[in-house]
Order: C-alpha cells, then sequence, then structure tokens
C-alpha cells in the first residue's frame, strides 16, 4: 500500500526552514529546492562515544572519555602551529607535500646496490658469497675462478630478475597514476577548471571530479551536484568496502561558490596522519568558523557515484594522503619449516666443519711423514732448481691452514644453494593448484581462492588451534529482522510479507526487499494517532529508521511509474532495521545534508556500543533517539520510572539471545527548547576544535544522553553459513581445537555455539563473566580445581565403574566474557586462564573487542609450540589475523579489510576443511620431502668427493670438473624435486577429508623431524659408499684415466638419488615421468658436452 502521511523531516547543519517549520511534503531528491539561508533550529550528528577500557594499556590521566571539558579546552587554546596546517582554498601552497606518489623500491641507480644488499640479508648467501671469494685466491682455489662465481650469481641473477619485473610493473603504474588528468581550478578565475595531471596538484587546489572518477588527493568538499550538497563515494580501493559512504559539503560553501564561482576562505585541519575514519578541521568563511569533520573529507582513491560532479579543496597530497599512509603491508611471516631448516643447517655445518677439519688434520700428518721426500713428489716439489727457491709450499702448518679452505670449498655444496629458490618455485606451484581448486570457489561471491602469502603454505598442515570470529566467518552476515519488544510486550509472530510503497510526485517508491511483520503492531501503527501505546510503537520504529547511517539509493525498474528503493549502509544490521520499519510502513526515502526523510543525523564509531540521533519532528517536538548494545542504553535509563519496562525488556533479550539472534536496545528522551538549545552551543563549541574534538564531544554527550526512555529491542536472525556444523566436526576430528571470539552477548554466542555443534548438550560448561579482577582469579581457581578433581577422579576409579566411564568422557567447554577478560589478559591472571583453556575441548569468548582477539590468540602462541590460525571477516578481526602464525580473511559483507590483512583469503568457512585437510596436509608433506631430500642429495655427492679425497693424499684434487660439480646442485638434481614437490600426493583428497584423524602427522612432524634428518644423512653415507667404490674397485686395475672416472663418479650420484626419488614417489604422471628419467638423460648428455668442449677442464 502507499503511504499519504506527511513525512518526517529533521534539519542539519546549513539545511534550513522557515519560521513556520520545516515543510511536511519535502520533494524527492531529483526535485530537491536550491539551498535556504540556516534555520534557527539546527540539529547536527552526534557522535559521542562511550570508551571500552583497553587492556593492553595503562590508563593515563586526561585520556579517558569524562576529562573535564575546561582541561580539554584549555589543551586545545594551547595548540600551536605546530600541531594543525592552514589551507588557504584555491591557492596552490609549494610548501607541502606535492601529489606524486611513488611505489617503487629502486630507482636506475639505486637498483643494483640494495637489491644486492637486501639479498646478502640471507645469511646462507653470505656463506656462499665467502666460498666464493676463497676460491679467487691463488693459494686454495681449487675450482675456476669463473666457475666458482656461477652459482651464486645464476641465484643472484634471477631473483633480482625478479625483483626488477616487479619493480618495473610498480614504475609503470606510477607512471600511469601519476600522469592521470584532472579538472583543477585556474588560479584567479571563477569557474574556469583546466586539466592538470595528477602529480603537478598542490595542496589548496580546487578540483572538479565527475561521476565515476577517482579523487586524486584527499580534499575536502565544497559543492556537489546536489543542491544540499550531498556526495556518495566508493571505497573500495581504500579499505575494501563496496557499500556506498555519504559525503557532505557545508552549506556555506555550497552556497558561496554556486554564487561567486570560488571560495576565498581558510582552512585549519590537523596534520596527515592514518585514520582513515577521522578528520578534524574548520574552515573560516565571512568571519564565522566552521566544523569539518569526517562526514565532510573524501579520500584518495575512492570513486564518486551516483553523483554527478563534486568540487573540492586538497588538503593532503601525495605521500601525505590518508591511503598512502596506510600503504605498509602485514607483518612478514616465516613458516615453521623455514624456522626449523636454521637447525639443520647448522648440524650441517657442524658435519662441514668436521669433514674440512679431518682432511686438513690427515693432510698435515702426510706431509710430516713425507718431509723428507717432497721435493721429489708428483705434487709437492719443495724448491724450484732452476732459481733455487721454494714453491708451492708454506710450511706444515700453513700448509693444513690451506688445506682447510680448500676442503670448505670443495665440499660447500652440502648446504644447497638451490634449496631456496626450490622452495619458492614448489610454494609458487602449490598456491596456483590451491587457487584452482573448485571446491574453493564460492559460487554466491564469485571469489576464488587467494594465496597472499606464498612462504607459509605449508603451515596449513600443523594447525593445532583455530581461532574464529562469528559474525560474517560462521555466519552469512545477512541480517533478517524477525520480533521486537516494545516497552515490555513481546511481537515475535512475524506472519505476514509487509509491502509498504511511497507516493512521491507522480512515482510509487518501494523499499526493495520485504519483511515478515507482526499483524498487532501492523495495527497499533495505523492506530499512532488514537493512543499512547500506539504512539511509542511509531517512536519505535521512527528509531530505527533514522538511527543509522544507510544512504537510501532509488532505482529504476521496467515500471518507469515504479521505483525500488535499494538501502546502502556500511552496516547489515542496519539494513535489516530499515527494511524492517520500511515494511512497517516508516520508509526512509532520502538523506541529503539539508534534511533526511526520515531524518538521521547519527554517525555510528566502531569503540562506541551505541548511537544517538536528534530528530525535529513536524509536531514541533524535538527528540533524541538512541539504538544500541543493552549494556550502553540500560546504563542510562531512568530506572527508577522503567523499572517493569526494563525488567520484560531484559527478559526478551534474554529469550532472543538463547536463540541466536543478535539485540539492540531502542530508547528516547524528549527534549524541550531550552535544553536543545542549551546541548546546540555546547556542542558547536565542541565540534568546531580542530583538536582534541573526541574529549569534548564525550563531554557534550554524557550531558544529554540521560534520563532515556526505553522503547523496546530488536531481534536479527543472522543464519549460518552453509557446512558450518560439518565443517567444524570435521576440525575437532582432525585434533584441531576451535575457538569462538565474538563480540556478541554470551546468550547469542553460546546460541550459535550449539548451532554449529562447537557446544553439546554432554559438554561441561565453566562460565568465566566476573566484573572485577579477584572474583576472576577465584573463578579460575575454582575451574582448574574442579577440573584437576574430576581427571583424579576419572584415573582413581573412585566414581564407580560407570560413572568412570562417564567422566573420562566428559568434554569441557569454556565461556568467558570480555569483561573478565579486561582483568586477566596482560596480568599475572593469564596464566591461570591458560592452564584452563588448554584443559578445555573448547572456548568461546564473547563481548571481546579487537586488541582482546589478539591478545587470546598470543596467549596460545606465546606459551606453545603449536600452530595457530584465525579467520575473520572485518576490520575487528585485523590484529587477531595479524597475531596468528596464519591469518585466513572471508570475503564477506563487512568490506575486505580482513582480506588485506591475511595470508590466505577464500569465501566460505567451510572451505577451511578442505584447505588444511587436503592441501595443508599435502603442502607439508611434499615440503618436507623437498627438504630433507635435497640435503640427502647434496651430502651423497660431497661424501663421494670426501672419499676420493683419502687416496690423493689429502691433496683436495678431484676427479669429478669443476663444472660437474657446481651444475649437481643447480641443474642435474634441482627439477624433479621440483616437480615432485608440486605434484606428488601421498594421499587422495577423498580419503583425507573421509579421515580428519590423517591430518595428525603435521601436527606431529612427523614429516619432517631430527630423525628423518638423521636417517638421510646416514642413508647418504652407505649411499655415497657404493656410488664411490664401485667404480673404484672395477677399474682399479685398469688404465682409465680420472677424468673418465670423475665422469662416473659425477653421473652414478645422479642416478642413485633420482632412483631414490623415484621409489619414494607415490602419484606417478607424466610430468613427473618427463623430469625424473630426463634428468638423468641430461645430465648425461651434459657430462658428454662438458668432455667436448677444449676450453673446459674436462676436454679429452
Amino acid at each position: 500500500m502507499a503511504s499519504e502521511r506527511p513525512l518526517l523531516i529533521s534539519t542539519t547543519p546549513g539545511a534550513s526552514t522557515t519560521d513556520d517549520g520545516p515543510s511536511p511534503h519535502p520533494p524527492a531528491a531529483s526535485l530537491l529546492p536550491p539551498a535556504q539561508p540556516e534555520p534557527p533550529l539546527r540539529a547536527d550528528r552526534l557522535a559521542f562515544s562511550v570508551e571500552v577500557p583497553d587492556p593492553f594499556r595503562p590508563s593515563r590521566r586526561g585520556d579517558g572519555p569524562f576529562d573535564d571539558p575546561s582541561a580539554a579546552s584549555q589543551r586545545e587554546r594551547e595548540v600551536g602551529d605546530d600541531d594543525s596546517r592552514g589551507v588557504v582554498v584555491g591557492e596552490p601552497s609549494p610548501e607541502f607535500a606535492g601529489n606524486a606518489i611513488r611505489t617503487a623500491k629502486y630507482s636506475v641507480l639505486t637498483f643494483l646496490p640494495r637489491n644486492i644488499f637486501e639479498q646478502f640479508r640471507r645469511l646462507s648467501y653470505v656463506y656462499f658469497l665467502v666460498i666464493t671469494v676463497l676460491n679467487q685466491l691463488p693459494q686454495v682455489a681449487v675450482f675456476g675462478r669463473g666457475a666458482s662465481v656461477l652459482p651464486l650469481a645464476f641465484v643472484l641473477f634471477v631473483t633480482a630478475v625478479k625483483d626488477a619485473y616487479e619493480d618495473f610493473r610498480r614504475h609503470r603504474s606510477d607512471r600511469q597514476e601519476n600522469n592521470r588528468l584532472a579538472s583543477v581550478l585556474a588560479p584567479g578565475t571563477a569557474g574556469d577548471f583546466q586539466p592538470k595531471r595528477w602529480k603537478h596538484i598542490r595542496v589548496g587546489d580546487v578540483v572538479r571530479v565527475a561521476s565515476s572518477e577517482t579523487l586524486p588527493a584527499d580534499m575536502v568538499l565544497l559543492a556537489t551536484s546536489d543542491p544540499t550538497g550531498v556526495a556518495h563515494v566508493q571505497t573500495v580501493n581504500l579499505d575494501g568496502e563496496t557499500n556506498l559512504k555519504t559525503r557532505y559539503a557545508k552549506q556555506e560553501t555550497q552556497v558561496r561558490f554556486s554564487q561567486n564561482g570560488g571560495v576565498g576562505s581558510i582552512l585549519h585541519c590537523e596534520r596527515p596522519n592514518r585514520n582513515i575514519y577521522g578528520f578534524q578541521a574548520n574552515l573560516e568563511i565571512d568571519g564565522k568558523r566552521v566544523s569539518l569533520g569526517p562526514s565532510n573529507i573524501v579520500l584518495r582513491g575512492c570513486e564518486l557515484k551516483n553523483t554527478t560532479w563534486a568540487i573540492g579543496v586538497v588538503v593532503y597530497a601525495g605521500k601525505e594522503t590518508k591511503v598512502m599512509l596506510n600503504s605498509s603491508g602485514a607483518p612478514s611471516k616465516r613458516s615453521r619449516l623455514e624456522t626449523q631448516l636454521n637447525r639443520e643447517t647448522v648440524i650441517l655445518s657442524i658435519m662441514l666443519i668436521g669433514m674440512c677439519t679431518t682432511a686438513s688434520v690427515l693432510a698435515g700428518i702426510w706431509l710430516l711423514n713425507h718431509r723428507g721426500v717432497l721435493e721429489f713428489t708428483q705434487f709437492f716439489r719443495e724448491k724450484d732448481y732452476t732459481t733455487g727457491k721454494n714453491y708451492n709450499y708454506y710450511g706444515v702448518g700453513m700448509q693444513i691452514f690451506i688445506t682447510f679452505l680448500m676442503a670448505v670449498i670443495v665440499y660447500q655444496v652440502i648446504i644447497p644453494i638451490s634449496l631456496y629458490i626450490s622452495m619458492e618455485l614448489v610454494r609458487l606451484g602449490q598456491a596456483y593448484f590451491m587457487g584452482a581448486d573448485k571446491d574453493l570457489y564460492d559460487e554466491s561471491s564469485r571469489s576464488k581462492f587467494q594465496c597472499r602469502a606464498l612462504n607459509i603454505n605449508e603451515d596449513l598442515g600443523q594447525i593445532r588451534y583455530v581461532f574464529s570470529d562469528k559474525t560474517g566467518t560462521l555466519t552469512e552476515n545477512k541480517m533478517l529482522f524477525q520480533c521486537a519488544s516494545i516497552r515490555g510486550v513481546d511481537y515475535s509472530s512475524s506472519k505476514d510479507t509487509g509491502g509498504y510503497s511511497v507516493v512521491v510526485g507522480d512515482h510509487l517508491w518501494t523499499p526493495k526487499m520485504a519483511v515478515k511483520t507482526d499483524p498487532q503492531l501492523v495495527k497499533l501503527l495505523r492506530d499512532s494517532g488514537k493512543n499512547e501505546e500506539a504512539k511509542l510503537v511509531l517512536d519505535f520504529f521512527l528509531a530505527l529508521a533514522a538511527c543509522n547511517t544507510i544512504v537510501p539509493l532509488v532505482l529504476d525498474t521496467r515500471d518507469q511509474k515504479q521505483k525500488l528503493i535499494d538501502y546502502q549502509g556500511e552496516s547489515p544490521d542496519e539494513q535489516a532495521l530499515a527494511y524492517a520499519a520500511a515494511s512497517y510502513g516508516v520508509v526512509l526515502v532520502e538523506r541529503t545534508s539539508g534534511y533526511i526523510v526520515i531524518d538521521v543525523l547519527g554517525d555510528r564509531q566502531s569503540d562506541r556500543k551505541r548511537m544517538s540521533v536528534i530528530v525535529g519532528c513536524p509536531d514541533r517536538t524535538i527528540k533524541l533517539y538512541v539504538k544500541g548494545a543493552d549494556s550502553s542504553i540500560f546504563g542510562i535509563t531512568n530506572k527508577a520510572s522503567e523499572l517493569d519496562t526494563i525488567h520484560a525488556t531484559e527478559a526478551h533479550l534474554h529469550k532472543y539471545s538463547s536463540l541466536g539472534l543478535r539485540t539492540l536496545v531502542v530508547g528516547m528522551r524528549e527534549l524541550s527548547q531550552s535544553e536543545f538549545e542549551e546541548w546546540q552551543l555546547a556542542y558547536e563549541n565542541a565540534s568546531t576544535a580542530v583538536l582534541g574534538r573526541g574529549n569534548l564531544l564525550r563531554s557534550v554527550a554524557a550531558n544529554i544522553e540521560c534520563n532515556i526512555h526505553i522503547l523496546g529491542a530488536t531481534g536479527i536472525e543472522d543464519k549460518l553459513q552453509d557446512g558450518v556444523p560439518e565443517a567444524i566436526e570435521s576440525l575437532r576430528e582432525a585434533d584441531i581445537k576451535v575457538w569462538i571470539l565474538t563480540g556478541d552477548k554470551q546468550e547469542t554466542a553460546i546460541s550459535i555455539g550449539y548451532s554449529c555443534k562447537l557446544l553439546t548438550n554432554d559438554m561441561m560448561q565453566i562460565v568465566i563473566n566476573n566484573n572485577s579482577k579477584e572474583s576472576c582469579q577465584r573463578s579460575l581457581v575454582e575451574a582448574l580445581a574442579t577440573i584437576k578433581k574430576l581427571r583424579a577422579a576419572s584415573s582413581n576409579g573412585t566414581l564407580g565403574p560407570v560413572l568412570t566411564s562417564e567422566t573420562s568422557s566428559v568434554t569441557i567447554a569454556l565461556i568467558v566474557d570480555g569483561n573478565s577478560l579486561v582483568y586477566i589478559l596482560e596480568t599475572e591472571l593469564q596464566e591461570e586462564l591458560f592452564k584452563l583453556a588448554t584443559e578445555c575441548a573448547v572456548v568461546l569468548c564473547c563481548r571481546v573487542a579487537p586488541l582482546q582477539k589478539a591478545g587470546i590468540v598470543a596467549l596460545i602462541k606465546n606459551r606453545t609450540d603449536d600452530m595457530t590460525l584465525a579467520i575473520g571477516d572485518g576490520a575487528n578481526d585485523v590484529s587477531m589475523i595479524q597475531m596468528a602464525d596464519v591469518g585466513v580473511g572471508i570475503s564477506g559483507q563487512e568490506g575486505r579489510q580482513a582480506v588485506m590483512a591475511s595470508d590466505f583469503s577464500m569465501g566460505q568457512f567451510r572451505f577451511l576443511v578442505p584447505l588444511l585437510l587436503v592441501h595443508g596436509h599435502w603442502n607439508y608433506q611434499r615440503m618436507s620431502y623437498m627438504i630433507l631430500y635435497n640435503f640427502y642429495k647434496n651430502a651423497t655427492f660431497v661424501l663421494v668427493l670426501f672419499w676420493y679425497v683419502l687416496y690423493t693424499a689429502f691433496t683436495l684434487t678431484t676427479a669429478i670438473t669443476e663444472w660437474s660439480s657446481l651444475l649437481y646442485t643447480v641443474l642435474y638434481t634441482s627439477l624433479p624435486t621440483i616437480v615432485v614437490g608440486i605434484l606428488d600426493k601421498d594421499l587422495s583428497k577423498a580419503t583425507l577429508l573421509g579421515y580428519p584423524k590423517l591430518y595428525g602427522s603435521g601436527q606431529r612432524e612427523e614429516k619432517y623431524n631430527l630423525n628423518l634428518f638423521v636417517f638421510n644423512m646416514l642413508e647418504a653415507l652407505w649411499q655415497s659408499l657404493v656410488v664411490f667404490y664401485l667404480p673404484y674397485f672395477a677399474y682399479k686395475r685398469s688404465t682409465i684415466d680420472m677424468s673418465s672416472l670423475g665422469d662416473l663418479w659425477a653421473l652414478a650420484p645422479v642416478i642413485v638419488v633420482n632412483m631414490q626419488l623415484a621409489m619414494d614417489i607415490i602419484r606417478w604422471n607424466w610430468i613427473i615421468h618427463a623430469f625424473v628419467w630426463g634428468t638423468i638423460a641430461a645430465t648425461t648428455i651434459c657430462l658428454f658436452v662438458i668432455d667436448s668442449i677444449w676450453i673446459l677442464p674436462g676436454y679429452g
């Protein structure tokens, strides 16, 4: 049905009405009147906050929400020029940073030294550099000088080419970005906008941006194509959120710019900072100071949408823009295998030193035993008889030292230089196949799996703890209004699908989504003018429609007279409430900076927990509407006069929470004219401050957000994603502990825990919900004592055979409230919490702040060797994701902040099962084998060289040519192991998914440990003996030369290690066949080529 009732209007700063009050029929957006003079009655957006104590930061004087206003004002007066900057509108200033950006790391001059410096931060590269330098010394040179440089040069060159290509792409992107064109107002002109490259834009320039264009810098809006100064922007390039944000030009600048074509004024703003959600400034125009806030600034990288044009003045440019200040990536992480690699590298270094020491000491003994005949030996001739001088001999002591250095050069390949490149190539291949897996593709969002951090793929196979957000991660984050409690009466019988339309001109505007309505509520709303109860119901839905940040967009349909209202908002909760109010006939039609139909003057903050809005009504009454969490709203109510309503509402909230619904409480207070004017004066004084504005606004808020009358509460359903219960069950079968960390209240979190099968009826629940440190300590001690007593009784069998059996199978679930975590984290109690939590199969933390989520992850990460994984979808999950060993972001409804901070991203929580149980298992098994195999094959080759030294008077001469020695690691044996590391599968996907217990091999480090390393070294030992002595004894009495025998010793290890690889391969395919057998053939061909080139040592 269509609404013919008068629409509610509320004025905003810069909007106006006549003295007779606002018009009862505001026009549609396309028919908006020109801006009017400022009204005598004005309500601005409220953005007051009640801060939640930060458990990770000690309280400081002057840092709380209840600072003395006079003290804050004094601090504001003390702010000097160093704390803010002045910008003359229309006059570009050369003293501030230009708008050119540079994301590239290198220039032509700095590339070579800087890239080499960065590469040599790897200690192993320094080791190989020392080896290469030693080989350049004539006294210790074993290989040719060029040949010794080749392996390290090859690795450095490949990495440098990769870095150069990546930086070339950054340079190309920078050039494209800096050379884009924007329309800039020519200085000294009125309305003459000329094209100008982005890199030439300066602070103070006035820029005009058209619809769908990207903003070139951070700008304060001066005017828009909408007469009331509204502009819509999309911030997907900034924070990943695709929903539209509303920004406003002040009416003072909107009118002046329309009349004069320019603005002659001075803007004072805070210095550049990273906070993309905050901005404080004021504009001096016509002797008046106008307050500017976050709703008046548009940031570089945003796109203008649903607005024909917008004009703004640049306040931050280039590297000072907020997007550039926030361009640093997530902290780098190293995989556990790569960390453990250092242990094996140390062991191999000890082996290397032992072999070198053995060779040099034996060489010294040989010299001492043969010192009398050195002049006549073939290799040591002490005297040159033509000159009478000694040469090629420096005494026994120095000769031992030189032999040691020569041995280091010969045996250097025991530490494989190609291993790091092989690991990177294997990870790249693994990432490709993970991204191509159809089981990780989300049809609903059309999002593929993304591997954003290539260096921790194998960690996916060793996860022991999963920390998960609830909303948007386990649930769909698509809210649906289900029920309401209004003045203590429960309305839960939603039966009919409400459909309400608004007549605007000759068009019919209908909300895009309909919500099931309660017939009794619909009847009360129809009678809203007849009794007090009906008026309160109307006030309730007015609060839902007004107290939000929704942007109503009008969409065309096939019927030219039919329009759809699409509510775009930053929160799915707000969208659900707005659609619910619309289904009951309270339709939010339009939002402008002059007025909103139904008018909204609120601005939500993430740390606030409630939101307020002042509404000017057609009957000249002024009402303050408030909505938020029950803990926040009940604290500012008039409890003495509304005790029954509060108790009834609390009972309904408990009921809704037990059903797994998200709850909000709605309240109202009617303001007198004098109260409003007093608030307006205090608010204007606070809001015009450039710095220290937050404390002043909070002080003003405390005076008006009081004596609130409870209107009611809402229950919104957030459905579980598909496959969540089954996924959690599979993870638990794989001995992965799943913890839920959510901001919802305790009852809601517990209900969701049962829905997703994390909690079961046979679990023993321990609840820690206290309001003091002492009570928290008491609860923790009692819980630990209970568990200890339970375990002791179970092990001793004192409960009887039946009870003992039941007790031993009891699983324990721990439920902790955020208030308790305030007193536990970062105190001595966290050790008690750790002991308790590790005894429990399930941990559920509710009402937790973002930093508390990170604190819970750190609790496990810093006290155990277990691998942790955090998964979430919102900005409040970023700290948790970055704290965990592995961070997974969900491409959900709350933007892409979590995705941008994560190591891996995907579309659904259920994808965690194939990611961990299948790809995680494969990645860990492949990488573990590849590392051990690299150590084994290099040790086999080095030991062959070592055995040969025993028969050459310990002179470190080698039968194997220097080129074969160097190519063994880089070319002869590296490619097969890379292919196997990408393609081999020890178990099929169906087997791994059907038997989750198989995942435990990674948790127990069964595929890579010290025992396996030692076993591989022993295997290399006996195989090297076979490889060396079989040709040795076979040709001992023959006339074969050393070069030919050396070719056998070069080819034999390649055949042996590839045969070993072939025996270990489980899943063969034609690619693996080609590389395993093709490598042997390629090695044979290379040996023929090396022996056929006259300039190489093996020629002949």
